[in-house]
């Protein structure tokens, strides 16, 4: 059972940009992109730090998806452990730990001398990494008025996954070690940004009646209807991550396997795709504000990226370029995280929206685990386009299936609290 307090809508008003552009969309962006960054910069020097390990040949892809899966584990702990913090503790707090944690665990990457503590800090950074992006969009949404928190959310992401771009661009002036030293030193640099941030109106509201149960999983595990829709959440943003877990990540090998003319890098491939993400997410949230609908956004980019998941697979022999192009279209489909993420955050209570905004997007990051799992279990059999096909066939339908079922939220009061 829930308690909402709805208001009905205010009077319709004009807003300006200073509305949106508040502290905390503005730290909160700066913040996302540190995390992207960090993020996505195993995929991109992926190749170079495991060759710069003494790996070769087979191994690079076989370690590079082990070390992949650890960052991802790492992200499904860290996004339980900070979203129940969050709504405990504050949201403050997390972006305070999460950033601290994976810039500390970055730093010590770039002087990693084997393949074992690589992994182990790999798992650290995602712990770190899972409490960026939930408690900013928590933070937004609530600090927002309902009318234009979609905005908000799409500058944190929109300027957020920049980061992507940015560690594609520096990886060709810079060896892996330095990357990662750079990531570091961001995200030490962002910490002095956030000392006067403060939490949201709607959490202090929550905090001063002491009978309120915040942070609780039991209570969302206990009711049937909310285990549902958390699981509706994540799968639709599953897709998202098939397109950057494999399809980019893995871009050199899939390339070789679809005959194209020249090299492809992982990190080339990540940058244009990124570059597609940035521009659909701002797409995303706009035509979501036109519509005055979440769901009919989502549903329509998650047929341009079905259209190009296809596009990419019967990509042989194409140029370097026409290849990168498709990357970069694919991103532009799978640009509606920021979108997702408003979704998630407006489906929930605010005694455990922090709980669930935190969580969801890094259970969709660690269905990396299971999807690179299917995809190297199905290669030997059927190749590694017609498996990295085959995946993501699946990952869409169902996320197709999971947006038809979950409600709209556009315009909701988010002034409610989740009650047993």
């Amino acid at each position: 059972m829930e308690t909402r307090v709805e208001s009905g809508l205010a009077p319709a008003r004009k807003y300006a940009l200073k509305d949106v552009l508040i502290p905390p969309v503005i730290v909160g962006a700066l913040g996302y992109f540190v995390d992207i960054y960090d993020l996505t910069l195993f995929s991109i020097v992926r190749v170079p730090s495991l060759k710069g390990l003494g790996l070769s040949g087979e191994d690079v892809l076989n370690t590079g998806v082990t070390l992949i899966n650890l960052q991802m584990f790492g992200m499904l702990v860290g996004g339980i452990i900070w979203g129940i913090l969050g709504d405990k503790r504050g949201r403050i707090s997390v972006l305070f730990g999460s950033i601290a944690l994976y810039s500390v665990a970055n730093l010590l990457n770039a002087m990693v001398t084997n393949t074992t503590q690589y992994g182990i800090l790999r798992f650290l950074a995602g712990v770190g990494l899972a409490g960026e992006l939930g408690a900013a969009i928590t933070l937004v949404a609530e600090s927002l008025p309902r009318e234009i928190r979609g905005l908000g959310t799409t500058v944190v992401a929109s300027i957020g996954i920049c980061g992507a771009v940015f560690g594609g661009s520096i990886s060709e002036f810079f060896d892996w070690r330095a990357c990662y030293a750079i990531g570091g030193i961001l995200g030490v640099v962002l910490l002095v940004l956030r000392i006067r941030l403060r939490e949201s109106g709607l959490f202090h509201g929550v905090v001063s009646d002491t009978k309120v149960v915040r942070g609780d999983l039991g209570m969302l595990l206990r009711n049937r209807h909310r285990v549902i829709r958390y699981l509706l959440c994540i799968l639709v943003g599953v897709p998202l991550w098939y397109a950057v877990g494999i399809l980019m990540t893995f871009a050199p090998e899939l390339a070789v396997s679809l005959g194209v003319s020249g090299p492809v890098t992982g990190a080339k491939s990540i940058l244009y795709g990124y570059a597609g993400i940035v521009l659909g997410d701002v797409f995303a949230g706009l035509l979501s504000q036109f519509l005055g609908s979440r769901k009919r956004a989502i549903g329509i980019f998650l047929a341009v990226t079905a259209f190009f998941v296809a596009v990419y697979g019967r990509s042989a022999g194409v140029s370097p370029e026409a290849f990168y192009t498709i990357c970069f279209l694919l991103g532009l489909g799978t640009g509606y995280w920021a979108l997702f993420c408003t979704v998630a955050a407006e489906q929930f209570g605010t005694n455990l929206r922090a709980t669930v905004t935190i969580s969801t997007p890094n259970f969709v990051r660690g269905a990396v685990v299971p999807l690179t799992l299917g995809f190297r279990a199905l290669s030997p059999s059927l190749g590694l386009i017609p498996a990295a096909m085959t995946v993501g066939a699946v990952c869409l339908a169902i996320a197709f299936f999971a947006l038809s079922r979950l409600d709209e939220t556009f315009g909701r009061d988010l002034n409610y609290l989740e009650t047993d």
